[in-house]
């Protein structure tokens, strides 16, 4: 008798630390996390979150589930507990079941996921009720993270915050810079128009004008009608190559591109909205701008004269050529029009 008793107490003890365990291990892990398991996992983390998601998905009615099988085993414990005097026994036996699932939540689950599924069909009449009923009132637990919970998790898996995380400090900026492109606006990334190099559309493409779309490198220069805030299109410089200086054509007989527009407050760099026809032009804004808030940091080439346009820091190589004079390579342009055409600190970035 005493030997049945001991089994009993055994199996009840057992039994309830399994379920105290299960409840612990299945509860921590939630369907968005199965979901990125079962996508980048190992090959046996992806069978294992394949085994566990249908069961966690009805989170609710897993938890009375476990509770009403825990409650009842913890309930027959004390008819066998009274005539053995063992509690301690009980004690261990409930423990170490919820320190393993604890710890290997994941491999458990999986492995009595079939245990699981049995236990809710017995206990279905009570547990389906109970669970809609929690669904309706408390709603379901969504995990998503919001974006400044993003960028924080993304710093703490950096190489630099010492927590043996993969990212580099070059991956964790761009990543971090990528979230925040939504919440800045294109006046903030933009060139001003007046440290911006455009012609006017009634100028004409002689040696001097050529020797300053020379001088800046641009590859598209802005074109305006009068005032230079009244871009009308953009200039391929390329275009420029079957015209002759000497002929002086008109910037108007060149084709002219037309360009696009956005609202200076518009949020999202990587948006694109309808075209805004009128309207003060205050500045340009280039893939370049958009990479360099991507990267989070000044993209400086051999034709930038300037780190930051806003701030007015000059790059190296322009401050160490400023008293340089930039002639045109042409020595037909240095006969004809002398000095070359020295820079005025235009910014550089591209116009596109």
């Amino acid at each position: 008798m005493v030997v049945h008793l001991r089994r009993h107490f055994l199996l009840f003890s057992y039994f309830a630390g399994i379920m105290s365990g299960l409840t612990l291990g299945l509860m921590s892990l939630g369907p968005d996390e199965l979901e990125i398991l079962q996508r980048s996992g190992t090959s046996s983390e992806k069978k294992q979150a394949a085994a566990i998601l249908p069961v966690v998905q009805k989170q609710h009615q897993l938890l009375v589930t476990l509770l009403l099988c825990n409650a009842a085993a913890m309930e027959a414990l004390p008819i066998y507990l009274d005539k053995l005097f063992n509690q301690y026994v009980a004690i261990i036996l409930s423990v170490i079941p919820q320190a393993i699932c604890s710890r290997y939540g994941l491999a458990v689950g999986a492995n009595l996921a079939g245990l699981v599924r049995v236990l809710m069909i017995i206990c279905y009449p009570i547990a389906y009720p109970i669970g809609k009923i929690l669904d309706w009132v408390l709603g379901h637990n969504e995990a998503l993270f919001r974006r400044a919970q993003l960028k924080a998790l993304v710093s703490i898996h950096s190489q630099e915050a010492g927590k043996g995380g993969e990212l580099t400090h070059d991956e964790t900026t761009i990543i971090s810079g990528a979230l925040d492109l939504t919440e800045k606006t294109a006046e903030e990334a933009m060139t001003p128009i007046e440290s911006t190099f455009s012609l006017d559309v009634n100028s004409k493409l002689d040696w001097e004008a050529m020797g300053k779309i020379l001088a800046r490198g641009h590859s598209r220069v802005p074109v305006y009608l009068g005032n230079p805030k009244n871009i009308i299109g953009l200039l391929l410089v390329k275009s420029l190559l079957t015209v002759r200086p000497e002929t002086e054509t008109p910037v108007s007989a060149v084709s002219i591109r037309r360009i696009p527009r956005q609202d200076a407050a518009t949020n999202g760099l990587s948006a694109t909205s309808g075209d805004i026809e009128d309207g003060e032009v205050i500045g340009i804004i280039t893939l370049e701008d958009v990479f360099e808030e991507l990267l989070q940091e000044e993209i400086v080439d051999e034709t930038d004269e300037y780190v930051d346009v806003h701030k007015r820091i000059r790059a190296a190589a322009a401050a160490a050529a400023s008293s340089v004079a930039r002639a045109p390579s042409s020595r037909r342009l240095t006969v004809q029009k002398g000095a070359g055409v020295q820079s005025k600190g235009q910014a550089t970035k591209k116009a596109a």
